[in-house]
């Protein structure tokens, strides 16, 4: 019987793993990864309430149940690196990094000390060989889940090779209703949980808010980008993103948006122009590019599609050295963020979208 260590959150999509991969005949454990536990004010952490329900889901299904504490590598890998991306005037993904360097190396590592023979999550993914796929080698490939709304290899295209060969997602073949209705029909207590949003680590709490217990943000002027013209002030530079329209507290009338920021003088650019050149861009530089196996072939072979965010359409692009270039204008993405890269279904891999 092949031992499994799955990540449990405590949300449906990790139960319903457990009880497929205890239907499938595996020697399942459940871990609960400790990776944030700090409270912000007036927003308490909900760790402990996730824990409780994944805990509550594994005495349900009768699975040994562990907690494994990654909170100092986390702060140190993810929560650090975020802040000082956004103190550079960046928007990073803290998912991303967090998949790659805690969900599927850390948790992976310990898991094959431990002496799993897999280890598996609730993401919206696929894993196939070549030969499923008609190709003619042996790799490991990451593909996108049956659910295409809810296809989660935009969070995932960074993690490494070897962690891909050794990962389950049993929920990579069902779309979210039937997740849910089959976490009903087994009595279990989650079925109807609302879906966390927000940071990732920290549940409703606004990125704003979570900046600001970290960050210095010091007030300054908001600008008419064509004119120089101060229409009003922020609170800080780092909570805005090129592209942005909410949140600006200029009045009424046309919506303005942000269109440029400038750290050095702590200015925000603003434009009603939507056809402003800052706001679309048909060429985008990538940088720390991360190239899974078997993508050099199959970008030979295929078209080469993108995805700027997760949920957002497919994008036909043609990759120049490291530089996307799109047959039409594309709205300007946030440097920070990833672009990921695909051959039908198959993520090839990305990189972060650079200045």
């Amino acid at each position: 019987m092949s031992r499994v260590f799955l990540g449990m959150s405590g949300g449906v999509d990790s139960s319903v793993s457990a009880v497929l991969l205890k239907e499938q005949g595996y020697d399942v454990t459940g871990v609960y990864m400790k990776n944030w536990s700090k409270d912000l004010p007036g927003m308490k952490c909900p760790w402990s309430e996730d824990l409780a329900d994944a805990k509550r889901v594994a005495v349900q299904l009768d699975l040994d149940f562990e907690v494994w504490d990654f909170e100092s590598e986390y702060k140190q890998k993810v929560v650090d690196y975020m802040l000082a991306e956004f103190q550079r005037g960046r928007t990073p993904n803290p998912d991303v990094i967090c998949n790659e360097l805690i969900k599927f190396k850390q948790f992976y590592d310990r898991a094959m000390q431990r002496g799993a023979d897999y280890i598996a999550t609730g993401h919206y993914a696929r894993v196939s060989s070549g030969s499923e796929l008609n190709l003619p080698d042996n790799n490991i490939y990451l593909c996108r889940a049956v659910d295409e709304n809810k296809d989660q290899t935009y969070f995932l295209y960074r993690m490494s090779d070897m962690a891909t060969a050794k990962t389950l997602f049993p929920v990579g073949n069902m779309t979210k209703p039937e997740v849910k209705d089959l976490a009903a029909e087994k009595g279990l207590d989650v079925a109807r949980k609302k879906e966390s949003m927000g940071v990732c680590f920290v549940g409703e709490v606004g990125m704003k808010d979570f900046l600001r217990e970290y960050l210095d943000a010091r007030p300054g002027e908001i600008r008419e980008a064509e004119t120089e013209k101060v229409l009003g002030y922020h609170d800080g530079v780092i909570f805005y993103t090129i592209g942005q329209r909410h949140g600006l507290a200029l009045g009424g009338g046309l919506p303005y948006y942000v269109v440029g920021k400038d750290l050095a003088q702590n200015l925000v650019y603003v434009s009603k122009n939507l056809n402003h050149e800052d706001l679309w861009k048909k060429q985008l530089k990538l940088e720390d590019m991360c190239w899974r196996a078997g993508s050099e072939s199959l970008l030979k072979q295929g078209e080469l599609t993108v995805r700027l965010r997760h949920r957002a359409p497919l994008l036909k692009a043609q990759l120049e050295n490291d530089t996307l270039v799109f047959d039409e204008e594309i709205k300007k993405p946030a440097a920070g963020q990833s672009a990921v890269l695909y051959s039908g279904g198959v993520c090839l891999g990305g990189g972060i979208i650079a200045e």
